[in-house]
Order: structure tokens, then sequence, then C-alpha cells
């Protein structure tokens, strides 16, 4: 009595022929596009976040920042500091402010290039591509 595995392996077995279709892309849904590109904005903006906070606190650990507050204090008589505005509450505010102005850049820009691809097709008829069945 065969089971149903034995007859998957037996039908994997057999050799079949890739099947090629070629489809053409005539159309991008505005709402999926918005979607696909807030999901890899919030994915920069959680890149972008975490990654200012490392690069400061190796430049902290290491002490660049002294050396370099050192170096401002030095040519300004010590009128001026670095350390006022370069400690880690307000580099990370500027990171989130930068990363909320990405996310909101990068969602309008993938609705503007759905929106541009849909009229360029109308002109072009298309981006031709092709699949293939295994």
């Amino acid at each position: 009595m065969s089971t149903v595995a034995d007859k998957l392996a037996k039908k994997s077995t057999s050799k079949t022929s890739a099947k090629q279709v070629r489809l053409r892309l005539v159309y991008v849904d505005f709402w999926s596009a918005v979607k696909l590109s807030f999901l890899a904005a919030v994915a920069l903006a959680i890149v972008t976040v975490v990654a200012t906070f490392l690069v400061y606190m190796v430049l902290s650990t290491t002490g660049l920042i002294d050396r370099v507050d050192e170096l401002f204090v030095a040519f300004s008589n010590g009128d001026f500091s670095i350390k006022q505005f370069l400690n880690l509450p307000q580099v990370m505010a500027f990171s989130a402010i930068v990363a909320i102005l990405n996310l909101i850049v990068i969602t309008v820009l993938g609705a503007v290039v759905a929106g541009i691809y849909n009229v360029m097709v109308k002109v072009t008829g298309g981006l031709l591509v092709g699949f293939t069945s295994n």
C-alpha cells in the first residue's frame, strides 16, 4: 500500500519540462506601492536610529568627541564647547527627526514612482517580465 508521501516522491522524480511564461506588467497598484514603500521606510528609519546610536557610542567611547571638544575650546578661547550640542539626547533627537523625514519622503516617493510608472505604461506598453516554473 503506497502512502501519499510515496506518491509525491514519485511525482517529484519525473522530469517535467519547465514552462516559460512572458507577462507584461501594465499596472502598479497605488496603495500597494504606498504600503511597500512605507514598510521599507520604517526599516530604514530603524536602521538610521540604531546606526546613529552605535556610531555615537563608538565615538564617545574612543574619546574622539572629547578631543574635538578640546580643539574647539582651544580655538574659541573657551567660548564654544561642542559637548553642549553633541550629547546623546540631542544626537538621538536629531536622528529621530531625520528618520521621520525620511519616512515621509520615501513613502511619498514610492507613491509618485507608482503613479509615474502607470502613466509611462500608457506610452511604452509596460515592462515585459519572464517567469518559469520548475
